[in-house]
């Protein structure tokens, strides 16, 4: 396992960071060398301490953050959302992998609902009006809702803006 560090706005001792490297080898038995991890620490207002880390392997990507008032008991939490995440994952691919061998034989295909499957309860169609991102914003908070679609009054992009978890806003353009 590879480790990259980032520190905002805080100096990190090196048994911090040892104290990481031990926790997340752990994860070593889900990965083989050539994994990449990279682990942000940040220390916000009132002390809290942030840290997210983001594990990359052959394409696939987890990643987790958790806000404690020690980094240390941030990366212990961390390690156990990671592994539940990884663990998850691979069921999901067995469950597939052993589906797609019957299918493949039959030409049958399932409809077995699984519990790991993602299912729609609602649709809902939508008006995107031409408005600027400060009137979708508006629009969203009357609403009283986490995201708003619109399109741009600018360049006639489909937009989606969005209400972080710090409270500010975030903005999807399409291409």
């Amino acid at each position: 396992m590879q480790f990259n560090y980032t520190t905002k706005k805080c100096n990190i001792w090196d048994s911090t960071k040892e104290y990481t490297e031990k926790k997340l080898s752990k994860l070593s038995k889900f990965f083989s060398d050539d994994c990449t991890v990279y682990v942000i620490y940040t220390l916000e207002r009132d002390s809290n301490c942030k840290v997210e880390v983001t594990v990359e392997y052959n394409g696939i990507t987890f990643r987790a953050q958790e806000t404690t008032s020690d980094f240390k008991e941030s990366v212990d939490r961390i390690v156990d959302v990671l592994i539940r995440q990884i663990r998850k994952h691979k069921t999901k691919l067995e469950k597939r992998l052993r589906s797609s061998n019957f299918d493949f034989d039959s030409g049958y295909t399932s409809l077995d609902d699984s519990e790991d499957e993602y299912k729609i309860v609602r649709t809902k169609t939508v008006a995107a009006k031409p408005m600027s991102t400060e009137e979708a914003i508006l629009q969203m908070n009357m609403l009283g809702h986490d995201f708003y679609v619109y399109r741009s009054v600018d360049d006639e992009k489909i937009c989606v803006v969005y209400r972080r978890k710090n409270g500010h806003y975030g903005l999807i353009e399409t291409e």
